[in-house]
């Protein structure tokens, strides 16, 4: 592994460690690209408040400390500037527009601001009207109907660069529904170009992600594979026993893991 766009950093309240740190790592493991993808701020209506995220005020300062870091690291490691985002159908764009305008001037005078989303839909619908994290158990098959739509119409905004942990549904329902469900999913990410990832987190503290029945559909449909390493601790990054897990899961299905990324433009959307 090379290329890591799957980092979180302390503002999410369930990651520890510096910026630095994190880069110091991804370079001693020989990453010579690191993306900060933290768990994105959202506007919600009303008084709702979601805990697992940064808030909305530490956006302009998340882009000034990234984009100083970056400055003082070049020619050592890339660095960029990413969020992982839910995809809320009724905020999207709102979220959006507040994520451009929050972009920071460093002190070089040079400016820094979102350069990539990577997609993970912890909740379905618009989080606040739908009880229940997507990782939780659930045999309902309009949960993982809503989980799919959610996921697709985001992959169609062509904002999103790739989809994390694309599997996190952890649907306890027939298999043949979460095979026509999941089939479409990927599907879909096949035709816009959107690669799926192999989640490292997942897969080392043994989640119900990654799930071998949503790679087995990978394998049959095709698609684009990448492996985040879901960092929420420095030695998270890059870290070689984790990648060699991310492999060997990979090639039960021979799949050639895609390293670098071709970031979409964010903002796609705004243009429309």
């Amino acid at each position: 592994m090379k290329h890591n766009y799957h980092t979180h950093t302390y503002r999410c309240h369930h990651a520890s460690g510096t910026e630095k740190e994190y880069i110091e790592k991804a370079i001693e493991n020989g990453l010579t690209t690191l993306g900060f993808a933290d768990h994105s701020p959202y506007i919600f209506p009303g008084d709702y408040y979601s805990k697992f995220r940064m808030a909305l005020e530490e956006t302009k300062e998340y882009y000034q400390t990234l984009g100083t870091l970056r400055e003082e690291y070049a020619g050592k490691i890339d660095i960029h500037i990413g969020f992982e985002m839910e995809y809320y159908p009724l905020h999207f764009r709102e979220t959006l527009e507040f994520m451009k305008a929050q972009e920071a001037l460093l002190p070089s005078g040079k400016r820094a601001g979102l350069q990539y989303l990577i997609l993970g839909q912890h909740f379905i619908r618009n989080e606040y009207d739908y009880p229940g994290y997507s990782a939780n158990p659930n045999e309902k098959e309009s949960f993982i109907a809503g989980y799919v739509q959610n996921v697709t119409e985001g992959i169609k905004t062509g904002s999103f660069s790739y989809i994390a942990h694309p599997d996190l549904a952890n649907y306890t329902g027939p298999k043949t529904i979460y095979e026509r469900y999941m089939s479409e999913l990927i599907q879909c990410a096949k035709e816009h170009d959107t690669p799926l990832e192999i989640n490292l987190l997942g897969l080392h503290t043994h989640r119900n992600y990654p799930n071998p029945l949503f790679w087995d559909l990978v394998k049959e449909i095709g698609g684009t594979v990448v492996m985040g390493c879901d960092a929420h601790a420095a030695e998270a990054v890059g870290n070689p026993s984790l990648v060699a897990e991310g492999e060997a899961f990979a090639a039960r299905w021979g799949f050639e893991i895609t390293d670098e990324v071709p970031l979409k433009d964010p903002f796609v959307i705004l243009k429309t």
